[in-house]
């Protein structure tokens, strides 16, 4: 079992859901938190809760499209503990639609969210991981980058996106460069992401569905992180898919 105490982490869209529970959870195990994200405000009342159980958290205002923040994001974790053990890449966007209603504003926004600034903040941790020989990189993906959804098209894209870049960059830096890769997979989940919705139609219809499952939590797909990161250095688990029980599709 890898022991994570004392171990750094870069954490984005860590302003809510399965961000902030990671920080929680990771920080309850000895980790030193980098909280990532625009909303600063939510990020000191979690950096507090965090240091009221004992933790240590250092917030980060960064805009993952912005590579110039993400680079800049990244050097005050570095600066301020000298490594970056744990990337988890989680910021994303969901907004339903279908194709013929052409909000293609959301589409341009889920694209550079869930791909380009997944890449981006991978770009900027990549060269501190390569010099330490050492690091695991967890991306968030989903459900939608197994299967596709009507009103999901664009969503599932990016989602599918992140699915085979997660398995690539496993290959290409395992090895050699002695670095795991986890892509996880959630179902459906309890966040924010929902809020995002801008069709009535679809909105209507995630508010149904929350009332017909009981939805994963945040802390559900934090402890997968622990189970993943705390595995043997031996062992990359490259992929978690966790469901509700009750999710049949």
């Amino acid at each position: 079992m890898t022991d994570i105490n004392g171990k750094v982490a870069l954490i984005t869209g860590a302003s809510s859901g399965i961000g902030a529970a990671a920080a929680f959870k990771l920080a309850d195990a000895g980790v030193k938190v980098g909280i990532a994200a625009r909303r600063i405000n939510r990020l000191e009342a979690l950096k507090a809760e965090i240091a009221e159980k004992g933790g240590e958290a250092l917030v980060i205002e960064m805009d993952v499209v912005d590579p110039a923040s993400v680079e800049a994001g990244v050097r005050k974790l570095v600066d301020a503990y000298r490594s970056i053990d744990i990337l988890f890449n989680n910021a994303g966007l969901m907004p339903l639609s279908d194709v013929d209603q052409l909000k293609t504003s959301e589409w341009h926004r889920m694209i550079d969210v869930n791909v380009k600034g997944l890449l981006n903040t991978t770009a900027a941790v990549l060269p501190q991981m390569i010099r330490q020989h050492s690091g695991h990189i967890f991306n968030t993906s989903s459900i939608a980058g197994r299967k596709v959804f009507k009103g999901l098209s664009v969503y599932c894209a990016t989602k599918h996106a992140v699915t085979a870049f997660s398995d690539g960059l496993r290959m290409e830096v395992g090895q050699k460069h002695n670095i795991r890769v986890t892509c996880i997979q959630p179902g459906a989940v309890a966040t924010e992401l929902y809020d995002q919705i801008t069709d009535a139609g679809y909105r209507e219809q995630m508010d149904d569905l929350a009332k017909q499952m009981t939805f994963l939590q945040g802390a559900d797909i934090a402890d997968t992180i622990l189970f993943a990161v705390q595995a043997p250095a031996h062992v990359n688990v490259a992929e978690l898919f966790v469901l509700p029980i009750d999710q049949g599709w």
